[in-house]
């Protein structure tokens, strides 16, 4: 079997070829992807469904050659796995909040008023939601051809119906709705021999994305039962994201003189100009050429250049969902996550201040052997409350959900700005709790009898 070990000691050896391809691959780039939701409504058509899915699904790390890089990806609801038939002393063993669903814990996490469970799309949020299917591709052509035989599969089982599609894709400009490139930062991850993005970053445990194995507790991970369900596998946050982009527009033109200062002021709440340059390396303008080199682009901390956040404002949202080696309350390698965010929509033309009607935005994957510790205390803790950089009643600028009366803090010398009045520049349109299980484990699943 082939093993991944880390660029320092091979401490950990984790079982890549039996890890699902949608748990550790940065994402390609560019990018034509799609996901697919099932509903189980025959254990025994669940199980033939995966044993025909078995042949489709990537394990492993990509090639040298990343121009084919594609891989299809089987995630299964806490209700989806009850569906196939999975005994109850093993769906017990699941963690509290997966056996819950995202929706019993939209509270916690933020999503209220319009992004509030009740306001979702469906079937998100409902319970029908048995199992996700996600492809990601280099090209159209190539996602077809991952996705052909995958279609066919569900497609031809009765007694599994399909009940949501969304397709994504890279835009044209390379970057999300809102202008700004994405998927830059990847974590180190222990003994997957996958280079993180930040030569700064010391490995993290591959307990913190994999269960078993050591976490960054020097634990290891609490996993479901049997050993081979839950070895290898990890738990996925999937949400789809509305982007209000002319609102963003609109109060980055109310809050400014001058499109100089427009693009600064965007790039403040951001944490990164347009073209992934970060403020921490380049504060006064973007730099293309700095973005475009994957060895410097996300080679920097905080504590020794920015410590005051007069460059990247403690607030902005790179800073919220990945604090590095900043001062806050906490231990930022505790909470990291993978996270792979794709654009669905168009994009609205530039210089447009009203919103068309499109529906326009991201499905964000978030990534993590622990729920609770790092997607839940990650919108709970740092998208949605200020207290950890000591901005107590300050939100994320660009994730939070303001509605009308949200501020944010930009440090300045000498005296610091604060932006108020900010409305929601992004609505939940729903979400879903999925665990990731191994190849292993995926076989178990197909393999069940009653």
């Amino acid at each position: 079997m082939n093993t991944g070990e880390s660029s320092s000691t091979a401490s950990v050896r984790v079982e890549i070829d039996d890890v699902q391809s949608g748990a550790l691959r940065p994402r390609p780039v560019p990018y034509e992807g799609k996901f697919v939701f099932l509903r189980v409504d025959d254990r025994h058509a669940g199980r033939a469904l995966l044993r025909r899915l078995l042949p489709v699904t990537s394990g492993g790390l990509p090639s040298a050659d990343r121009s084919g890089d594609a891989w299809v990806a089987v995630a299964f609801t806490y209700q989806g796995l009850r569906a196939l038939g999975v005994p109850q002393e093993s769906l017990d063993s699941f963690p509290r909040a997966f056996r819950e669903g995202m929706a019993a814990r939209a509270e916690r996490i933020g999503d209220v008023g319009e992004s509030a469970p009740a306001q979702w799309e469906a079937p998100f949020g409902t319970g029908d939601v048995h199992i996700a299917l996600s492809a990601l591709s280099s090209d159209a052509a190539q996602l077809d051809m991952e996705l052909e035989q995958a279609r066919v599969a569900y497609e031809d089982t009765p007694g599994v119906q399909v009940i949501w599609q969304q397709k994504v894709h890279q835009l044209p400009t390379g970057r999300t709705t809102f202008g700004f490139r994405d998927g830059i930062s990847h974590p180190n991850i222990e003994g997957v021999g996958l280079p993180g993005s930040n030569p700064q970053e010391a490995p993290i445990k591959a307990g913190e994305f994999l269960l078993g194995y050591p976490d960054e507790t020097g634990n290891l991970s609490p996993a479901p039962s049997p050993d081979v369900l839950g070895r290898n596998g990890t738990y996925v946050a999937v949400r789809k994201i509305h982007t209000n982009v002319a609102a963003w527009r609109r109060y980055l033109r109310a809050n400014t003189s001058s499109a100089e200062e427009e693009a600064l002021l965007a790039a403040k709440m951001v944490g990164r100009w347009p073209s992934g340059a970060p403020l921490t390396l380049s504060p006064e303008h973007d730099d293309p050429e700095l973005a475009a080199d994957p060895q410097r682009v996300n080679n920097f901390l905080y504590r020794e250049n920015d410590d005051g956040g007069f460059r990247c404002p403690a607030g902005a949202h790179i800073r919220r969902t990945n604090p590095r080696d900043a001062t806050i309350i906490g231990d930022a390698r505790m909470h990291r996550l993978i996270r792979r965010g794709t654009t669905y929509g168009p994009p609205l033309p530039e210089g447009v201040l009203e919103d068309d009607g499109a529906d326009r935005g991201l499905v964000g994957v978030f990534i993590g052997a622990h729920l609770e510790r790092q997607f839940e205390f990650i919108k709970a803790e740092w998208v949605n409350d200020g207290n950890f950089i000591g901005y107590p009643g300050e939100q994320d600028p660009v994730a939070g959900h303001h509605g009308g009366t949200g501020s944010v803090t930009i440090p300045e010398k000498p005296v610091r700005r604060r932006l108020r009045n900010l409305p929601s520049f992004v609505v939940t349109r729903g979400g879903e709790y999925c665990f990731l299980p191994g190849l292993r484990a995926l076989r178990w699943l197909a393999e069940l009898e009653d």
